[in-house]
């Protein structure tokens, strides 16, 4: 009996080396073809470069300089004194 769980203990590990071989060759194959075919792709449709975001970054800045306007800061407090008031 232990001659045959040798022996299986054997198959098993055989086994399980070739479907790893055999998984490890796959994959490499696969990423030896998509970089063959991706890469005149990326060659011929670049990717677009956005022109927008200075404009974005420039209206952002603005907002930041100028903070919050005193109106929503006088709507904010009475809402708040409001709210107060009712929960006390």
């Amino acid at each position: 009996m232990d001659g045959q769980m040798e022996q299986l203990f054997i198959e098993a590990g055989t086994l399980m080396l070739a479907g790893m071989v055999f998984v490890f060759a796959f994959l490499g194959i696969l990423v030896v073809i998509i970089s063959t075919v991706l890469a005149p792709l990326a060659n011929k449709y670049p990717d677009a470069k956005p022109s927008s975001a200075p404009v974005a970054a420039a209206k952002n800045e603005t907002k930041a300089r100028q903070g919050i306007s005193p109106a929503i800061v006088a709507a904010i407090t009475s809402a708040v004194v409001r709210y107060r008031q009712q929960h006390k």
